[in-house]
This record gives C-alpha cells, structure tokens and sequence, in this order.
C-alpha cells in the first residue's frame, strides 16, 4: 500500500557531534576510512519499502556508511509492520531501526516499552529542522520516540492537462468549483474522476480532505482520537458532500461499480495510461511516481495536480502521511542505530533521497533545488509551509487502531466502499462508522 543543501553546514555539524567525525560534507568521514566512528559495526532496519523505495532508500544509508564506516542491512516487511516487527522480537531476532508508516503504531510500540526514546543529539536536530507538529507526530506521553523522514502530501488532485484544456476548464479553487469543472469535462466526453474504490484506504483519504477542510482542524484531532463520536453532525455532513460526487455517475469513471473495481494504479492508468477514461484522479504526491515510471508521462507537462480544494466555507486542506525511524530496545545495536537516526534528521539524508525522486521531506532545511522538477518542489514547499503554520494533519486512519483504519475489508475502509456503492444514507453510515470505532478503540485499551 502507498500511503507515503544550503543548510547542509548545519546537518553536518549535528552529525560530527553525533558520531565525532572529523570531515563534513557528501564523502567520507575521513579518507582512509580506517577510523571511522562506526567502522565494523552492522545496523539492522526494516521498513514496508520494496522496489524503487527500497533502491532509493538504500542510497541513504550507503550515504550513511560512508560517512560512518558502518554497514547497514535492510529488510522489507510488507504493509503489516507491527506484526513482522513483534515476531522479531519474540524470536529474540529484533532490528536495530523500524521505518514506522502509522502514528498509532508508534504509540503501540512505545506503550509496549519496545522504543528508545531519540538521543539529545537527534533531538537538537528535530527542534531546528522540523516544525513542531511532526516532534508531536512522533512523540508518546511527551517522550519524543520517531524521527520523520519520508512524508507524504495527500492533498492533491491529479488531472490530464489535455482532458481540462479540451473542456477548457482550469483548476478549480474550490469544492463546489472542483465539481462544476469535472460537469464540464464529463459533458466533453470524459468522465472527471478516476476513484480507487477497491482500496478502502483511498476512500479514507477522500473523507479526511474534505472533514478536515469542512469541520476545521479541532474536529479533526478529536475524531483522529475518538473524543468526537463518528455520529457528530460534521461527520454526517462530510460524508453527504462526499455522497454528491460518488452517486454521480456522470463525474466517476464507470459510476460505482467501475470504481469499486478500481485499485490505486488502475485509478492513476484511468488518466494516465494509454486509454484515458477521466480527466482527474485525487490521491497524494506519489500519483506522479505511478504517471511517470509505468505510464512515461513528463511531470508538469503531461500531469498535474492542483491543491485538494477548500470545501465550504473551510481552508484548504493539507492531509500528510508518513514514516517514522524509531530505534528498537531489542536491537542488538542501538548506539549505531541511533546514530542513523541522528544522520536521519539532517538535511543532508533526506536531499539523497529528494535527489533519486519520489520522496518528500517533512525537514524544513531541505534545499527544494534538491528535488528532480518543479511539481515536487511546489508539493514540498506546501508540505513544510503547512508544517511551519500547523495546518498539516497527520493521515486520520492511520492514527486509529489498525482494527478500524487499516484492516483490508473491515472497519473505516468496508464501511467507506459500503457507502461508495449506496451513498443514500449518511446518517446510517456514519452510525456504523462509530459503531466499528467504538469497538476498536476498546479493544486498544
């Protein structure tokens, strides 16, 4: 599932303290490599990255390594981390560093007293290198435990610049506009929206856009954490907005049942791939990864995105997601584990990765020429300017027990398809929504 250099000086000099190196900048640590802070030790991480992820994420730490002399070995562990990570544990086999894609995995880790709360060095480099809002993501009881490294926008809409200039629409500013314009590409003979009906998790994400804008961020955080029952009347209006563009069959790429077969790529193909079927898709910054490698399209040129538009009288939403470096009790490094995750926090980790593609930095140090084109540097700077202003919030079922926000056909994601094929009923929808939560959230504890 996807759900995710001009300061260089500073990182550098965070990371000398940490590791007490003697050089800075992009090469070793010292040239003949024999005195090396960490030379001979292995550091152990695992993360859901494969592919392309895994391959640039791998670049990180072999920047790591050379200015460490440590070795690194990382291991893949599909969606399901809190699963794979415990099993680790209890085979004694635990890493050193978990790349954590879930807020309430992180809360889950450290009420379970797996996590080692972040050194001061790393703590020093959060406070001058992040916005407060990503310390409080990664912090448990006030005990800072995750470090974010990769982030991910998940409030832009994608479109075919072709399909809206043919309709001769131009992006919307805002909701009510977002739908009149996908009237006007829909009547040019293209339907407006591709919807990944088939992955509940998009559909999550459909929601927490428009709550977020239509309800305002206090809401936000008390739903995120079941203060806010998902009866409330913000919740029932959410969802008849959201109702109006799903029974639309004019505005969705084969109305409900066609979306309902739809999964992420497919939805991304929809617009992008070689049959188009609709003009805009909405999901986050990593639409442009799936339009560019599988479809060959050129970002900014042949696909877009404008800014998830503002609903109401609301503001435009920011929607993040995430992945989180914790460092494990149970490695059997964690001084060196530790260590990347200092080197983790500085601007010069995350431009190795802004530089491969595909990647996002919640760091707001990160120099935006770092990032390969001018669409990624426009999704960055929004994502660091919502930090700056702490209007980002943290994806909402991601932050919920997994039982409710993040199981394959069950909880928010059945519930949320339920709802895509009949859209007639908010109110009964939003009543098994907080049936589902309510039992989830006791069953957390």
């Amino acid at each position: 599932m996807m759900r995710r250099r001009t300061t260089l000086l500073t990182g550098c000099t965070a990371l000398v303290l940490a590791l007490g190196a003697t050089a800075c900048g992009g090469g070793p640590v010292s040239a003949g490599g024999g005195d090396k802070a960490l030379s001979g030790q292995t550091v152990t991480v695992a993360g859901v990255w494969s592919g392309t992820e895994q391959k640039n994420f791998q670049k990180v730490l072999d920047a790591f390594s050379e200015k460490t002399g440590a070795k690194t070995q990382f291991t893949s562990t599909g969606d399901n981390v809190s699963t794979v990570v415990g099993s680790k544990i209890e085979g004694g086999n635990a890493p050193d560093v978990v790349m954590v894609p879930q807020v309430g995995v992180v809360q889950q880790f450290a009420k379970n007293d797996w996590l080692k709360p972040l050194s001061k060095t790393a703590q020093q480099s959060v406070d001058a290198n992040f916005a407060p809002v990503w310390k409080n993501y990664g912090s448990v009881d006030d005990t800072l435990y995750g470090l974010y490294f990769k982030a991910a926008h998940k409030s832009t809409v994608w479109y075919s610049p072709d399909a809206l200039a043919q309709a001769g629409v131009e992006p919307p500013k805002s909701y009510d506009d977002m739908l009149k314009a996908g009237q006007t590409v829909s009547d040019s003979g293209l339907a407006a929206f591709s919807v990944a009906g088939q992955d509940g998790w998009t559909l999550t994400d459909w929601f927490e856009n428009v709550y977020l804008s239509q309800a305002g961020p206090e809401k936000y955080d008390a739903l995120a954490t079941h203060k806010l029952k998902w009866t409330d009347a913000s919740v029932v209006e959410a969802l008849t907005t959201l109702g109006k563009l799903f029974k639309d069959k004019q505005l969705i790429a084969g109305g409900q049942k066609g979306a309902l077969n739809t999964d992420f790529p497919g939805s991304v193909e929809k617009v992008f791939g070689p049959k188009p079927e609709a003009g805009m898709v909405y999901e986050g910054d990593f639409v442009a990864g799936v339009a560019r490698d599988q479809f060959g399209k050129s970002i900014g040129e042949d696909a877009n995105f404008f800014p998830f538009p503002a609903v109401g009288g609301g503001k435009a939403p920011v929607v993040s997601g995430g992945d989180a470096a914790v460092v494990l009790k149970d490695g059997k490094n964690q001084k060196a584990g530790m260590a990347l995750l200092e080197y983790l926090a500085t601007p010069e980790a995350a431009a190795v990765w802004a530089e491969a593609g595909g990647f996002l930095s919640p760091n707001k140090n990160v120099d935006l020429a770092s990032y390969g084109d001018d669409v990624t540097r426009a999704t960055a700077k929004s994502l660091v300017s919502a930090g700056d202003s702490n209007s980002v919030r943290f994806d909402m079922s991601d932050q919920a027990p997994a039982a409710f926000g993040g199981t394959k056909g069950a909880g928010e994601w059945k519930l949320l398809q339920d709802f895509l094929r009949d859209p007639s009923d908010p109110k009964a929808t939003a009543a098994k929504l907080e049936a589902a939560a309510a039992k989830a959230y006791e069953g957390q504890g």
